[in-house]
Formats: structure tokens, C-alpha cells, sequence
């Protein structure tokens, strides 16, 4: 077989990883309700998410650097199986506890699924405009993905149960360990012969689960352990840093934080990524809770952003080219801050449709952002650290969404205890679980009904407050770069014109 059919049958089976991966994304969301109420676990919601977040956050170093010592075949193979089995685990699950172990399982294999084809493509496609279209393609996948989930979990949710929405993964990742084990050819490894920074891996990995576990703990913990937690963290993440500044081989080398433009992508990626994931995971759950809806309904809020998602993602090279990239980051911002202020000037009214139009909002804000910034971070970094570059890019992604899916639990579970205490009685915790699913939300008081979803209410909106509050930092931060781009071009521009 000549080598172009296999960079093709292995860049389609790469794709798998993004369908996947949208897939599972918007199928989880639109079973949770399900899930907790069945698992009786609406007060470990955070937990669900976060758990999953912390280990595609805390791994994902640790897979780039299994290719580049041991080769990229080898680690994604190692984590679309992982995926796998986690996602096996999780249908099973005969308790709350069991799910989250079994999320945080296939959250440590997503990592690694989800990150070596973006390392991959740079070295299939080293033409910078090859590659921004495989970029693209991905992104349509993921979109596509996001579509059809929501429609596939709602229905499944109500045709036959949540526990099926796993097993949607089994095929999909049998074929792309298959098509990867045949056709792709590992090159050689970057990495080859130098030792592996075991300090500094253990280092990361147990300063990030430190803080993590911190983040969690707000709330329903004494303030002080959070602190003595948070600052072991952080010094542990100094002792990282000072371990790989003599390293050979470090997890992540420091010159990365020299390089200006690479730090801004980074931030940016991590403060709309913190501040975007409050928008996938609560608008189902607040269509459900609050207005009635069904799994299925309660998905379809997530589709108008799917398809508006896929059609910005392609937009973004001819927009780079015209306005430039802090400006399609900006107007990608700025719909997400759209998608956000509509629903919270509505409040508990919102309508059903209202949902779904702020939904494409922001599936415009995610489909702009992405696309510039995860093909910035790639030609930003200098050639030797794409790989690197690639994988940091993903762990601060997923670090912020961890961090801030902590947060957002901890802000709804302290409405949700604030409420209970409030109501001297007539609402339990047990209560609100069933709220949370339509299915069984008809077998509660209908007297109690209205000040139940008040207290779902209060919740959602304290997070949407949250979320927008972030988006604006960011539009801050970028709105006056775009204008000083645009400013520090045009004598250029004019130059040339003349």
C-alpha cells in the first residue's frame, strides 16, 4: 500500500478519536440527570465532571511524552483502550462511587486519545496549510459528533436507559485501535535514549490531584484543609519546575513560558475553556430540572451549538487571513458572552427555544476559538516543541474546565444545601435528585414542585454569573491586543497598497 492511502486511512481513523469524543461529551450530559437521579448523585455532580476533567488534565503530559520515548502508536493504542475500558466500567456501575472511578478511568484514557492525533497531524501534514484543513476536518467531526449526541443520548436515555450511552464508545474504538495498529507507522522516537523525568511526571501529577482535590473541597470541607491542600499543591508544582530545569528530558521544558505568543494562546485557551463548559454541561440539566423536559429535549438544547460550531470552525481560515487571529478570538468570545447574558436577563422563564438559540451563540464562540488558537499554539511553538506544545495546550484546557466544573459544583451544591435547610423539611436532597429527571420528577408533591425549582434555579443562574464574569476577562484581554494588531499593520498594509 503506497504511503499517501495510509496517512489517509490513518488520519480517518484519528478522526474516530474526535467523533468520539464529541460523542461522548454530549451524550453524558444529556444522561446525567438520569444518571444522578438513578445513582442517587446529584450532589456529587462537580465530582462527575471534575474527576474526568482531572484525569484528562493530569495525564495528558504523560501520554506526549509516552510518544516521544516509546512512539505515538503505542501511547494512543495505550489510551483509546483505556477509554475503553472505562466507558465499559461506567455502563456497569452499581453505585455513584463506582461511576466516578470509572469516569476518572476513561477521563485518563480521553486524555491521550484526544491529544496524540493533534501531535500526530503535525508530523502527517508538516505543511502548516494541510494541516490547518485536517484541523478543520476534526472539527466538523467533533461537531458532528455533537449533533448527532444529543439526539442519540436523549433517545437512548428514554428508549432504554442511560447505562447503553457507554457502549455507543465500543466499536468506534475498536476500529481505531484496529486501523491505527495496521497502517500507521511510528517514526522515529524524538525522544529515544534520553531518561524519562520520573521525578518530575510524579511531581506534576501529584501537585495537579493536589489542588485539584482542594478545588473540590470548597464547601463542604474546613477552609484550612483547603488551604494546607492548595499550598502543598502549588509547592509541589515548584518542586516540578525546579526539577526539570535539570532534567534532560523534562515534561515540560521552561522555554515554553518564553515564548510571548504561545503564553497568550494558553491563557486564552484556558479562561474561555473555564468559562464555555458551565454553557454544555448545566444548559441540559437546567431544561429538565426547570422547564419539564425530557433526556431528549434536554440534548437538543445542544444542537443549534453543534451545527453553528462545525460552519464557524470553517470560517476560521479565511477570517485569520482578513481580520487576523486576536480578532476571530475576540468576535468568538463575544458570542459565548451573548449566549450567556441572554439567558441570564430571562432567569427562570427562559423558554425552551430561547435556550437553543443562545446555544448557537455559543457554539460560533467555540468553533472560532478552537480552530485559531489550537492552530496558533502549533506554528507559535518552535518545530521541536510542537509535540510538547500540543499536549500543554490540552492539559490547560482540561486543568480550567476541572477546575471550574469544582467550582460550578460547589456553587450549585451550596444553593442545593441552602435550599433544604430553608425549606424545614419538605424538600430532601433525594427530592431534588428526582426533580432532575423528568421521568421521575412527576412522582414528587406538585405543591413542592415550584420552590424545588426555584432552588435548581438559583443554582444555574449562580453559575451562569460565573461563566460571564470569565468571558469577560478574556474579551479584556484580547479586544484591546486586537486593536493594537490592527493598528501596528496598517502602515504595512498601506506600504504595500501604495
Amino acid at each position: 500500500m503506497d504511503n499517501q492511502r495510509r496517512i489517509k486511512l490513518v488520519t480517518g481513523a484519528l478522526l474516530l478519536s474526535n467523533i468520539m469524543a464529541g460523542m461522548d461529551g454530549t451524550i453524558v450530559n444529556t444522561a446525567l440527570p438520569a444518571i444522578t437521579s438513578d445513582l442517587h448523585g446529584l450532589q456529587y455532580m462537580g465530582w462527575i465532571v471534575a474527576t474526568f476533567l482531572c484525569g484528562l488534565a493530569v495525564a495528558t503530559p504523560l501520554w506526549s511524552k509516552m510518544g516521544e520515548h516509546k512512539g505515538n502508536k503505542q501511547a494512543y493504542i495505550s489510551a483509546t483502550s483505556l477509554f475503553l475500558i472505562g466507558a465499559i466500567f461506567q455502563a456497569n456501575a452499581p453505585n455513584i462511587i463506582w461511576f466516578i472511578i470509572a469516569r476518572t478511568v476513561m477521563g485518563i484514557g480521553a486524555s491521550g486519545m484526544n491529544t496524540i492525533p493533534f501531535i500526530v497531524y503535525a508530523e502527517l501534514y508538516p505543511n502548516r496549510r494541510k494541516r490547518a484543513k485536517i484541523l478543520g476536518i476534526a472539527s466538523a467531526g467533533f461537531g458532528t459528533a455533537s449533533i448527532v449526541g444529543p439526539l442519540l443520548g436523549g433517545w437512548i436515555v428514554d428508549t432504554w436507559s442511560w447505562h447503553w450511552v457507554f457502549y455507543v464508545n465500543v466499536p468506534i474504538a475498536i476500529i481505531t485501535i484496529t486501523l491505527v495498529s495496521i497502517f500507521y507507522q511510528n517514526p522515529p522516537k524524538q525522544a529515544a535514549g534520553k531518561p524519562v523525568d520520573y521525578l518530575g511526571a510524579v511531581l506534576l501529577v501529584v501537585s495537579l490531584i493536589t489542588i485539584l482535590a482542594a478545588v473540590q473541597m470548597i464547601g463542604s470541607t474546613s477552609t484550612l484543609v483547603v488551604l494546607c491542600l492548595a499550598v502543598i499543591g502549588l509547592i509541589l508544582l515548584a518542586g516540578m519546575v525546579k526539577v526539570d530545569n535539570k532534567a534532560e528530558d523534562p515534561i515540560i521544558p521552561n522555554r515554553l513560558f518564553t515564548n510571548r505568543e504561545l503564553m497568550i494562546d494558553f491563557i486564552l485557551f484556558v479562561i474561555i475553556w473555564a468559562s464555555f463548559i458551565a454553557f454544555s454541561t448545566y444548559v441540559p440539566m437546567w431544561a429538565q430540572g426547570i422547564l419539564g423536559a425530557s433526556a431528549f429535549l434536554g440534548g437538543i438544547t445542544q444542537i443549534p451549538g453543534a451545527v453553528t460550531s462545525f460552519i464557524s470552525s470553517e470560517m476560521v481560515p479565511s477570517l485569520h487571513e482578513h481580520v487576523g487571529k486576536y480578532w476571530v478570538v475576540t468576535i468568538g468570545a463575544g458570542s459565548i458572552f451573548i449566549s450567556f447574558l441572554g439567558i441570564l436577563i430571562c432567569g427562570q422563564s427562559t423558554p425552551f427555544w430561547l435556550f437553543c438559540a443562545m446555544g448557537a451563540f455559543e457554539g460560533v464562540g467555540v468553533g472560532l476559538v478552537f480552530n485559531v488558537l489550537q492552530i496558533s499554539v502549533q506554528t507559535d511553538a518552535e518545530m521541536r516543541d510542537i509535540p510538547i506544545a500540543t499536549s500543554l495546550g490540552y492539559l490547560l484546557r482540561s486543568l480550567s474546565q476541572t477546575l471550574m466544573s469544582a467550582v460550578y459544583g460547589v456553587i450549585l451544591n451550596q444553593e442545593l444545601f441552602k435550599g433544604v435547610s430553608a425549606s424545614h423539611g419538605d424538600i430532601t436532597m433525594r427530592m431534588l435528585n428526582k426533580l432532575s429527571n423528568a421521568e421521575t420528577a412527576n412522582q414528587l408533591p406538585s405543591r413542592l414542585v415550584p420552590p424545588m425549582r426555584k432552588i435548581l434555579f438559583i443554582g444555574y443562574r449562580n453559575i451562569v454569573i460565573a461563566a460571564i464574569i470569565l468571558i469577560v476577562i478574556s474579551l479584556l484581554i484580547v479586544v484591546p491586543m486586537s486593536f493594537q494588531r490592527q493598528e501596528s499593520a496598517m502602515p504595512q498594509e498601506y506600504n504595500s497598497n501604495k
